[in-house]
């Protein structure tokens, strides 16, 4: 998408916010803009990441409305968002730099659009946003595995020890030195990866996230995910 598409689309979420109602004809000319988005997965986040800045810019103001506005911009683009097809062409690859919630909102997106399996290689977690995203998957039965440093299990803020006793199964680098990865794979088909550390902090700095489906990369990082797993220790408290 490129960026007078950008600047439209924008232009179409002021025109269905202005008096805080989405009427049948704002509706449908959002629809069918963001239609024209269909396989374009950077694209619908950025209509996502745009709708929900919007909405926290108008909330106080009006809550329902903006709420009821923000529901069916997020009906709307699910509808319109292509899963990516068996056996042909992979996902597109997308990228999200901060500061800015993009990135997040993209690690989010993808863990909640796992289906059978998540594969989480990283530093240290704290931002609790993504915390309860990765917890609610484990509780809707998708099969989590987490691996962190072991010098920040402990930090303030750490978001590990509660992983565990939602029975996360949760393994540390055993040695001096850091286990500094930062990424993660969705159901052995999606790598998500990048500087991002999963921290509130992350989002002021600049960062970049990048989700990657060329099948070879995402094997050759579920191979070390794999061999890290082996090597390393299940928590102890």
């Amino acid at each position: 998408m490129n960026a007078q598409q950008q600047q439209e689309l924008d232009r179409t979420l002021d025109m269905t916010l202005t008096d805080g109602v989405l009427s049948k004809e704002e509706e449908q000319s959002l629809r069918d803009a963001i239609e024209t988005l269909a396989g374009d997965r950077q694209g619908l986040a950025f209509i996502r990441n745009r709708a929900y800045r919007k909405a926290r810019e108008r909330i106080e103001r009006s809550p329902t409305d903006t709420l009821r506005w923000l529901e069916r911009i997020d009906k709307i683009v699910d509808n319109t968002a292509s899963p990516p097809k068996q056996g042909g062409k992979p996902a597109e690859s997308l990228v999200a730099f901060s500061p800015g919630e993009m990135g997040l909102d993209m690690i989010r997106r993808e863990l909640r659009e796992a289906k059978r399996s998540i594969d989480i290689c990283v530093f240290t977690i704290t931002d609790n946003r993504i915390s309860d995203t990765i917890i609610d998957a484990h509780r809707s039965g998708i099969a989590v595995r987490i691996i962190t440093d072991n010098d920040k299990q402990f930090d303030d803020g750490s978001d590990i020890a509660r992983m565990v006793r939602a029975d996360i199964p949760t393994r540390f680098d055993p040695d001096t030195d850091h286990m500094h990865h930062k990424f993660a794979i969705v159901d052995g088909q999606r790598l998500i990866t990048g500087s991002y550390n999963w921290t509130r902090g992350a989002t002021r700095n600049h960062e970049n996230v990048t989700v990657l489906s060329e099948q070879a990369l995402v094997d050759t990082f579920a191979k070390e995910f794999n061999h890290l797993w082996s090597s390393f220790r299940p928590w102890r408290s």
